[in-house]
């Protein structure tokens, strides 16, 4: 029996899974630990709207009397420091123990740090927070020039509203393409031919070696490997993200590249669940077992925590997908689509449809700025039988440019 539901994060998986179990009927306790100070807010516009427009009240999931009104105990800025599974109770940042009959851990990411020379100088910024969303937007507005290290949603995100705001811009990526590690071989070529239309100083192939010094611990630029020297008053470090597992582990909870759950998002601890960026899980029918750091895994893995908390379990298959605004280009991705070994590209009237097949079966499909491909993919892919063309074309829906091109 789950009386009181304890739920470590306050992010859009924390969130998410507290206003689910009020949605869903649950009328226990629920508690949300978030160690950011404030209400729980959206983190995607802060490379997006936020730091081009600045408002702060729209990132708000909801005001404080949602809270009090379903009766959501928020415990804001303070830490999880502690599990005891034994006991089932959380210890806190402020001297005090939380029981728990259910604990969900959506403790999220946090910004891998490069092990270079020069990351603590000043104007040496990052993106994960507000706190850094204000702090980079309050520097773009005076800046000259940024030098981003990683070639990944968010260092594109910000290397385009900085182009926007009259910076010079410099993009450094240490493998041979862009967003290398979501996005197929046409769509990162195609995005390197848009930053550079911009004006984007697009580096592949290069590292970075040491942030430079201006002699009076500023940021002046960046040193890559071969000793070319990239002058900037402004170094954005983007770099990846590591999972938030620190507290799992110490309890004793299996840790590898996240929290590892089951397909219903339990751990091997029946009393513990793990959602979101810090939560490793089985995917597809082969049951691959992936992490991924996007709103819609959040979300419907705490829809999936609910269910299960409420008596009525079902094991997660969604279908993964993705966004990046970089400038007035919006890339939509369906699936998964590393792996694929043959791509039908589809280019017209400013939309590009790139659908990833590995042997011949349809694995996602990445588009630009075209809406209605990207929710026609994502009811493809929701089909019970893996895809092929034939299948597409005879799926009975309105597919638009996909089914026609599934057609051939």
């Amino acid at each position: 029996m789950v009386d009181r539901v304890v739920i470590v994060g306050s992010g859009q998986a924390g969130f998410q899974v507290a206003a689910s179990l009020r949605q869903d009927g649950f009328e226990g306790e629920i508690a949300i630990v978030g160690d950011e100070p404030g209400l729980p807010y959206q983190r995607p516009p802060l490379s997006k709207a936020y730091l081009k427009e600045g408002v702060e009240d729209r990132l708000i999931f909801r005001n404080r009397d949602f809270f009090e009104k379903n009766n959501i105990e928020l415990m804001d800025a303070v830490t999880v420091t502690a599990i005891d599974r034994a006991a089932r109770q959380v210890a806190l940042s402020i001297g005090i123990t939380l029981d728990y009959d259910h604990l969900v851990l959506a403790t999220g990411a946090r910004n891998r740090r490069l092990p270079i020379p020069g990351v603590e100088l000043a104007n040496v910024l990052e993106l994960r927070n507000l706190d850094h969303a204000r702090l980079l937007r309050t520097k773009l507005e005076g800046g000259r020039s940024l030098a981003v290290i990683g070639g990944g949603f968010i260092g594109l995100e910000v290397a385009a509203t900085a182009r926007a705001f009259g910076l010079e811009v410099t993009v450094i990526e240490a493998t041979s393409r862009l967003m290398s590690r979501v996005v197929s071989p046409p769509v990162s070529n195609y995005f390197l031919a848009i930053h550079r239309d911009m004006g984007v100083d697009v580096r592949l192939d290069s590292m970075a070696r040491a942030i430079l010094d201006d002699g009076s611990g500023h940021a002046a630029g960046v040193e890559l490997h071969d000793g070319a020297r990239i002058g900037a008053d402004l170094v954005l470090v983007s770099a990846g993200v590591l999972p938030n597992v620190e507290i799992a582990e110490a309890a004793g909870l299996y840790v590898h590249d996240g929290v590892r759950v089951d397909d219903r998002m339990l751990t091997e601890d029946p009393a513990i669940s793990a959602i979101g960026d810090c939560a490793s899980f089985p995917f597809g029918q082969d049951g691959t077992v992936v992490r991924l750091e996007s709103v819609q895994n959040a979300v419907d893995q705490a829809k999936c925590v609910s269910l299960r908390l409420v008596g009525r379990p079902e094991a997660y298959r969604k279908v993964p997908w993705f966004w990046s605004d970089q400038g007035p280009y919006k890339l939509q991705i369906a699936g998964l689509t590393q792996g694929a070994d043959h791509h039908e590209i589809i280019e017209q009237d400013g939309k590009l449809s790139v659908q990833c097949y590995r042997r011949e079966e349809l694995l996602g499909v990445e588009t630009v700025n075209a809406a209605g491909e990207h929710m026609a993919a994502r009811r493809l892919l929701a089909l019970p039988e893996p895809l092929r063309l034939e299948t597409a074309a005879h799926a009975g829906f309105d597919l638009t440019a996909l089914s026609k091109a599934a057609r051939g």
